[in-house]
């Protein structure tokens, strides 16, 4: 029973340190006030993985500043847009729509559109 429990609690510990708060321009995406917010993938030069570009009507100079980054302001890598897009189940957002734009000349992307609960 002891070896059980010790067996469980580092699952727990492995499982919690690979949790990350999500930020956009310094905020948290569970604080983000607005009704509707806008979250599309943005390729990643050399690679499989995805930046996550989340805008809610924030001011973004650069479209760096929309990128979702962890809490030392680095940028989030995801395997797919709908990685993030799952990870948001447990947020007070609900998918509303999905759409495509054009990215590239020979290249689209969903962009996905969430509504508080």
């Amino acid at each position: 029973m002891k070896k059980l429990l010790i067996s469980a609690a580092l699952a727990a510990c492995f499982a919690l340190g690979n949790a990350k708060a999500q930020t956009v321009n310094g905020v948290r995406v569970s604080e983000i006030k607005c009704d509707y917010i806008q979250v599309k993938s943005v390729k990643r030069t050399f690679s499989d993985k995805v930046f996550i570009s989340l805008e809610y009507g924030q001011n973004v100079p650069h479209i760096e500043d929309s990128y979702v980054k962890d809490d030392n302001g680095k940028r989030m890598e995801f395997d797919s847009a709908l990685q993030f897009v799952n990870s948001l189940k447990h947020s007070n957002f609900e998918l509303f729509q999905v759409f495509s734009e054009q990215a590239g000349a020979d290249y689209s992307r969903h962009v996905y559109v969430f509504k508080r609960k």
